[in-house]
C-alpha cells in the first residue's frame, strides 16, 4: 500500500472534518480519512418507495417527505414527549419521541425538509413513534430522483461536534469523487475476476451510494470477502507455521494401546474409531498434530484421548492434559487413572491446591520423566514445571483458555502434538474461523447404551409439581442441580436471584442436604461443594452456571433450570449435559418465566432435540459469534459486516484462496502480496508473534 496516499492522512484534514470533529471521530475508531469509507451505513432510506401522507396503511413500514409544520414538547408525569408534525399536499403526520433529550429536540427546525420512516399508527390521526429521519437539504441530491439513501449511526449530539447521516454522506462524497484520494485494491486482478467480486473502490461506492439493492449485495459481498479473506489468511499462517515445524513420528501403535484397548468393558463407536484413524494418520506425520475433537457431553472424547496418549507414552514421550477447573482435572485424573494403571503408566495431578511439598515431588518426577502422564490446569503453565520430554498435550474445552496458556504449554516440548477437546459444538461456519488453523474432527455418535435425557419445558405455575419431580428422584438415589441465572438480586432483571432462591428451597426440599455455589464465591469453597457434591454428601446442589464445565456427577439424575430463557441454546445444552451420564433416565425442567416468540422457538428446540450441533446451529442464528462463547479469546472477530451463519459459501471461497495464497508464498514475499501483507501487519498486530511472515 501507498501510505503516502492522502487517504490515509490523518481524518483531521479531510475537508469539513477539523480538530474537534475529528477528536469526536476518533472516540468511534475514525483515525484515518480511509476509516470512513469503512463506517458502513446501519441502514437505508428507499426513497424509491415514498408515499404521500393519504397514501398510508395502519401497520405498513412507510417513507414519507413533509415539511416540518410544528414541535412541541409535553410533560405527561415525569415523561417528556416530543411531538413533530410534518406535511405535504395530502395531509399531515405526527412523529412522537419519548423521554426525549434536548439534542433531538433541538435538531429540528419549522419549514426544513424530513424524510422520516416507521411504521404507521393511528391514534388521533397518523403518526409514527419513533422514527427513522433524514433532515434534507433542498440542493442535496434532490429527494424527487429516486435514490436509496445511506442512514449512519450518529457520533454526534448536542454538545459535540459529530456527524449525523448527512454529515457522513457529505465527507464520504467528499472521498470517493475527488481523484486525490486513491482507493488501492490488495486483490489481484486474476483473485478478483476467479472470484467474480467487484473492486474495493466499486464496493465502497455502492455500500454508499447504491442506485439498487443488487448494488447492495454486491458491495456488501465484496466488503464480507475482505473480512473472512484477513482471517482465514491468519488461519492459514498460523497452520503453516504449525505443520513447517519439524515434529515427531509415531508410526507404531504401541503395547500401552494394545493393554488399555483389551482393558474396555464396552465397544468404541463406529464415530470414536473414525477420529482415531484420522489421529493416528496425524501422528504418523512428523508435521505436529494439531487437532481439535468436538462431541457432545458423553460422545467418548476421554478414551479417544488416552488411547491417543498411550501411543505417545509407548515412545517414551509424556503427555500433558490441561483442564480449565480443578475440579474437572481430578476428574479427568481419576477417569484416567483407572486405564492408566491397567497398563502400567505412571500418571500424576498438578493443580494450585495441592500442598507444597507434594508439588515438589511431581515436579521433580515430571522433569526425571518418572511422570508419564500429568494431568492439571493452568499449574501445568508456571515457569516451575519442566518435563523431560513432551510429546503430546491435550487441551480441554480449548475456547477457555486463551490463545498463550496453550503457546506456554506447546513451548515447554519440541514441537508436541497438539490434541484440543470441547464438548461445545461449534458450527461449522464458525469452526472454520475460531479454529481455521487446525484439522477437525467430530465425534456425532453416542454410545448405544446412553439413555437419552428427557427435557420439560414448563411455567412458573408448574413449579410444585416439579419439585416434587425432584424429591421423589432424590428419594431413589438421585442427585439433583438447580440453575439460576443470576448472582444478586436485580429489579432491572426482575428475576428471582440464586441466593434467595436458595433460602426459599432449604424449606421446600428440608428433608434434605442442599449445597450452593455461585460465581462470586471463593474458589476453595466452590470446590469443596463440588467435592460433597462429587461424594454424594449434597443431594440437591443450588448453583449459578459455574457447573457449565467441569463436575460430572454420574449420580445426578434430574436438573431444574429456573428463567431457562435468559440463557442461549448452547449454555442450556452444556448445563444439561452435567446429568444424564449414568445407566438411568435423567430429566431437565426448564422454566420459562417470560415468554416471547424468540424464548418460545428456542426453548421448543431444547425440547425436541439433544443434538448439539442443531442446537449451536441455531444458536448461532440468534445471538452471533460475540455471545457464543463469551471469552476474550476470539477477540480478533471484531466485524461489522459479517455473519457466520448466512455466509459459509463466502468463507470457503475466501478459505480456499488464502490457504492457497500461503501454500504458494508462505511468507508472503512476492510482490503482488505487498498489499495484502502490509494491511495483515496493521490488522492483526497482536497475533505476529503466533505466526511469521517476511
Amino acid at each position: 500500500m501507498n501510505f503516502k496516499n492522502p487517504i490515509y492522512d490523518d481524518i483531521t484534514y479531510l475537508k469539513g472534518v477539523g480538530p474537534k470533529r475529528a477528536e469526536e471521530l476518533k472516540k468511534y475508531g475514525i483515525n484515518f480519512i480511509v476509516d470512513v469509507l469503512h463506517h458502513l451505513p446501519r441502514k437505508y432510506l428507499d426513497r424509491r418507495n415514498i408515499k404521500k401522507i393519504n397514501q398510508c396503511k395502519i401497520g405498513e413500514e412507510t417513507v414519507i417527505i413533509g415539511k416540518i409544520i410544528s414541535k412541541n414538547i409535553k410533560v405527561i408525569g415525569k415523561r417528556r414527549l416530543f411531538q413533530l408534525t410534518i406535511g405535504d399536499a395530502t395531509g399531515e403526520l405526527q412523529c412522537v419521541w419519548f423521554n426525549a433529550l434536548s439534542w433531538i429536540i433541538d435538531k429540528f427546525n419549522i419549514n426544513e425538509q424530513l424524510a422520516v420512516y416507521g411504521k404507521i399508527e393511528f391514534f388521533n390521526g397518523l403518526k409514527i413513534t419513533h422514527p427513522d429521519f433524514d433532515i434534507l437539504d433542498d440542493n442535496e441530491d434532490n429527494f424527487n430522483t429516486g435514490q436509496i439513501i445511506s442512514l449512519y449511526a450518529s457520533t454526534s449530539d448536542l454538545k459535540s461536534k459529530g456527524l449525523d447521516s448527512k454529515g457522513f454522506r457529505k465527507i464520504i462524497k467528499n472521498i470517493l469523487f475527488n481523484e486525490k484520494y486513491i482507493i488501492e485494491d490488495f486483490l489481484s486482478n486474476e483473485m478478483i475476476s476467479e472470484e467474480n467480486l467487484c473492486s474495493l473502490k466499486e464496493a465502497l461506492t455502492k455500500i454508499h451510494f447504491p442506485n439498487d439493492n443488487d448494488e447492495i449485495k454486491k458491495a456488501l459481498y465484496r466488503l464480507k470477502y475482505n473480512e473472512h479473506f484477513f482471517i482465514q489468511l491468519l488461519m492459514a499462517l498460523k497452520k503453516h507455521h504449525i505443520k513447517k515445524d519439524d515434529g515427531i513420528a509415531f508410526p507404531k501403535r504401541g503395547d500401552y494401546l494394545k493393554q488399555i484397548y483389551e482393558s474396555l468393558n464396552f465397544t468404541l463407536t463406529d464415530a470414536q474409531i473414525r477420529v482415531l484413524r484420522e489421529i493416528r494418520s496425524d501422528l504418523k506425520s512428523k508435521s505436529p498434530m494439531n487437532r481439535l475433537v468436538q462431541g457432545d457431553v458423553g460422545s467418548g472424547k476421554t478414551i479417544v484421548a488416552i488411547l491417543t496418549a498411550s501411543i505417545i507414552i509407548a515412545e517414551e514421550y509424556q503427555v500433558a492434559l490441561m483442564a480449565p477447573t480443578e475440579i474437572l482435572a481430578e476428574q479427568h485424573f481419576d477417569s484416567f487413572k483407572e486405564y492408566c494403571e491397567a497398563a502400567n503408566i505412571t500418571c500424576a495431578v498438578l493443580t494450585s491446591n495441592k500442598p507444597q511439598k507434594e508439588k515438589n515431588i511431581i515436579l521433580n518426577q515430571l522433569k526425571s520423566g518418572e511422570i508419564q502422564f500429568i494431568v492439571g490446569t493452568h499449574a501445568l503453565i508456571q515457569g516451575k514445571v519442566a518435563f523431560n520430554n513432551l510429546g503430546l498435550i491435550i487441551i480441554d474445552e480449548q475456547h477457555r483458555f486463551g490463545v498463550e496458556h496453550r503457546k506456554l504449554l506447546v513451548d515447554k516440548g519440541l514441537n508436541p502434538e497438539v490434541l484440543a477437546m470441547t464438548a461445545t459444538p461449534i458450527p461449522r461456519t464458525l469452526s472454520i474461523t475460531l479454529h481455521g488453523d487446525m484439522d477437525i474432527s467430530i465425534i456425532d455418535e453416542l454410545p448405544k447404551n446412553r439413555i437419552p435425557i428427557k427435557t420439560e419445558v414448563i411455567t412458573p405455575s408448574k413449579i410444585k409439581s416439579a419439585y416434587q419431580k425432584i424429591k421423589n428422584e432424590i428419594k431413589a438415589g438421585g442427585q439433583c442441580f438447580i440453575v439460576y441465572p443470576l448472582i444478586e438480586e436485580s429489579e432491572k432483571l426482575d428475576l428471582e436471584a440464586a441466593e434467595s432462591g436458595y433460602k426459599k428451597l432449604q424449606k421446600v426440599f428440608n428433608e434434605f442436604q442442599l449445597g450452593y455455589i455461585n460465581g462470586k464465591m471463593k474458589k476453595k469453597e466452590i470446590d469443596k461443594q463440588m467435592q460433597l457434591m462429587v461424594d454424594g454428601k449434597i443431594d440437591c446442589l443450588i448453583t449459578t452456571t459455574v457447573i457449565e464445565v467441569g463436575i460430572n456427577i454420574s449420580n445426578a439424575t434430574i436438573m431444574l433450570i429456573e428463567n431457562a430463557e435468559r440463557f442461549g441454546m448452547t449454555q442450556l445444552h452444556q448445563l444439561r449435559g452435567r446429568i444424564g451420564r449414568g445407566t438411568k433416565q435423567s430429566t431437565c425442567i426448564m422454566v420459562q418465566h417470560k415468554k416471547t416468540e424468540n424464548s418460545n422457538k428456542r426453548l421448543k428446540i431444547m425440547e425436541s432435540t439433544l443434538d448439539g450441533f442443531i442446537i449451536s446451529d441455531e444458536d448461532l442464528k440468534m445471538r452471533g459469534p460475540g455471545d457464543f462463547f463469551g471469552t476474550k479469546q476470539h477477540g480478533f472477530i471484531k466485524s461489522k459486516v459479517v455473519d457466520f451463519n448466512a455466509d459459509g459459501p463466502i468463507i470457503r471461497r475466501a478459505r480456499y484462496q488464502a490457504f492457497k495464497m500461503i501454500d504458494d508464498d508462505s511468507l508472503l514475499k512476492n510482490i503482488k502480496n505487498q498489499k495484502i501483507k502490509k494491511l495483515f501487519k496493521m490488522n492483526y498486530k497482536h497475533m505476529l508473534e503466533f505466526v511469521k511472515i517476511g
